[in-house]
This record gives structure tokens, sequence and C-alpha cells, in this order.
């Protein structure tokens, strides 16, 4: 059995278990995570049915069917042509699978026109959300998940292992210019693409958190955040470190770096089966409220990653969602200071039976 047919099968003990009759998905994430099939959202209706029982069925337009017969575990594939209406198509699968009166499950991210086109034909079905279902088998990563999250963690560590090494060659660089030297570097050591632009924020700019780069020339002293990961397999890394790369950074820098190592250090302490959400977040939040920084961390502590970069478990106060073995997330606490320099230090954790397994391996100082 393949972890794709694995993982549907799961799918489908959950529907069961929830009184629920199918989930039906279009090219995502949650389509890829179950068919091992991969597409971007476009037009024409390309759906994939899992019934509560039985086989999975694939509707797809012709020209897709060799591929997904080919990139696919679903054996019962059906088509139609663009000089053919879909919606017949459709309709015959909802009645072989008898979806009439049902409870059926959609795609969170399914565009509107294909929503409505089911509606049209179950008008007395009542629908929700998949990740009912897919959400909770998400969340826990297998053994074929983990393996694709350390190598692109490998590959991203390599990276900021390169970029520390330019030094002061960096001084004189745009923001622009070193994120696209990331992006190649990246695809050098065996990246597949990457999951967002790569951050790269200096000196004041450090301070907006989401800052993605500008024309801003990096100087000598510039604290400068690095937030970037690549994906291998589909999956994702995602890692930051905050350096100085050349000259003497600006007062007060030095502190509030150590106190974000020692914000991160204190939340990956706390990780084990069991602990919440929310103690994770505190304990990373003490650290640097009790520094006198409590108001200048402005975001939650983590988010969940798997085939999306921000997903479940989110790593945020007062959240009460005990921590699972195969839960992946981040770990980033951050001091942000207006019109001066930010610092965020970043790692992916995997929950392990007895503590936690970092992801990421490189240097965290600020000297290069």
């Amino acid at each position: 059995m393949t972890p794709f047919e694995r993982r549907t099968r799961a799918c489908q003990e959950r529907l069961a278990a929830d009184d629920t009759d199918a989930v039906v998905l279009f090219p995502s994430r949650n389509l890829l995570y179950l068919s091992g099939f991969d597409e971007e959202p476009a037009e024409r209706h390309l759906l994939l049915f899992v019934p509560r029982d039985g086989e999975p069925v694939f509707l797809v337009p012709d020209l897709y069917e060799t591929q997904v017969r080919a990139e696919s575990w679903v054996a019962d594939v059906r088509t139609w042509s663009d000089d053919e209406d879909p919606l017949v198509a459709l309709e015959s699968i909802v009645f072989d699978l008898e979806l009439d009166d049902g409870r059926i499950l959609v795609d969170d991210t399914m565009w509107a026109r294909f929503t409505q086109d089911l509606r049209a034909i179950l008008p007395t079905a009542e629908f929700d959300l998949a990740s009912d279902v897919i959400a909770p088998l998400r969340v826990q990563k297998d053994d074929e998940e983990l393996d694709a999250l350390r190598r692109a963690g490998a590959v991203a560590d390599c990276v900021v292992d390169r970029i520390r090494d330019m030094g002061e060659d960096a001084i004189g660089m745009t923001e622009t210019e070193l994120a696209s030297e990331i992006e190649q570097l990246l695809a050098e050591e065996g990246g597949e693409g990457i999951p967002f632009g790569p951050l790269v924020g200096s000196g004041p700019n450090g301070a907006m958190p989401h800052h993605s780069h500008g024309d801003r020339v990096i100087e000598s002293g510039d604290p400068v955040i690095l937030d970037f990961g690549t994906r291998v397999d589909h999956y994702p890394s995602d890692q930051t470190r905050t350096v100085v790369f050349d000259g003497e950074p600006p007062e007060g820098f030095e502190e509030v770096h150590e106190i974000v190592q020692a914000a991160r250090t204190a939340a990956v302490d706390v990780v084990e089966p069991g602990v919440t959400a929310g103690d994770v977040d505190h304990a990373a939040r003490e650290v640097i409220e009790d520094a006198g920084y409590g108001d200048r961390f402005i975001h939650r502590t983590g988010h969940g990653v798997g085939l999306d970069v921000h997903e479940e478990p989110y790593i945020v106060s007062g959240s009460d969602r005990e921590l699972e073995v195969g839960n992946v997330f981040s770990i980033e606490p951050g001091i942000y200071l207006p019109d001066e320099f930010g610092v965020r230090i970043e790692d992916l954790v995997v929950v392990t039976d007895d503590g936690a397994e970092l992801l990421n391996d490189t240097d965290r100082g600020w000297r290069v």
C-alpha cells in the first residue's frame, strides 16, 4: 500500500466515524496528500471523490487521463472532453456513489464555481469542509513526510552556511539582490522551488516581521533577518537567522539577540507529547516579557509545517491543543524595535516520544 492509499484509507475511517458520506477534493494540497497527483487549480473540472466505503473516483479532463493514471494510485479515473458538459459526468459519479442525501465535505480551497455545481446536483445534501477529516491526518507526519522535511531542512542549512560565508561581500548588496542569491543557492543545493519568497530585512526593515525585501542597500553594522526555505518532494523548510555581515551592530542589538536566543531555547526545551501549543508559546514569551520586551514580540511563536508552510498546529498564546508525536512546527520568537532593527531566530521541530527533534542545525549566532 502506497503512503497515499494508506492516507486515503485513514480518511475513509474518519468519514465513517463522523457519519459522513464523502469528501470531494480539487487541485490542492489535500488532493496531493491523498492521491499523489499534484496540479494547480484551473477552470476545468478536476475532482477526486473519496466515499466512506469503496474506491475513490477521479473525474478529470481527458487530456489529464494518462498523467493522472501515471502519478496517482487511484484506479477509477473517469474523463470528459472539452466538447462535453462535465456536469453530466459529475452527475453520473454522484449517482454511482449514492450521495444524493448525504453529508459531503468539500476541499477548503475549492473554487466557488465547482462548489456551486456540486450544490446544484446535490440540492438536499449537507455540505461542510474537508479539513474536518483531513486536517487531523495531516497534522501527524508519517515517515515519508518526515524524510522529505529533513532533507528540505538540510538544503536550507547548507544555504545558511553559504550566505554566512559571504561576510563583508554582502555589504553593498541590496536586499533584493541577496534574496535572489538565496534562491539561486537553494536550487544549487537541491531545492525544488520555494514555499515563499525569501525575507531579507536589513537595519530598520528588520523591525517589520513580514518585510520581504527591497532596494535598501545592506550597510556595515546592519542586523539582517534572513528567513527562507525550499521544497523537497513537495515538503518545505522554513528557518530564520539574524546576522551582521560586517562591522559592529547598533547599541542594544547583542542583548536583544541573546534574549531571542534564550526564548527559542526555552520553547524547544518544553516540547513533548501532551504539552499544549499554548505552553510552548508561553515558554518563549515569558523570557521576552521578563526581559522587558513583551510588547515588541508581536506574533505567535510558531506554526505547523507540512505540505503547506502554514498549517496546524499553531503555536499561539492560550491554545489548549495538546502536541502529539509527529507534529512539525516552527519555533520563531522575535523582538522588533521600530526604526532600529529586528531579531528573529526560527527552527522547525518534530515532536518525538520524549521531546523534540530539530530540523535545523546551523549557527544561531549573529557574527559571521
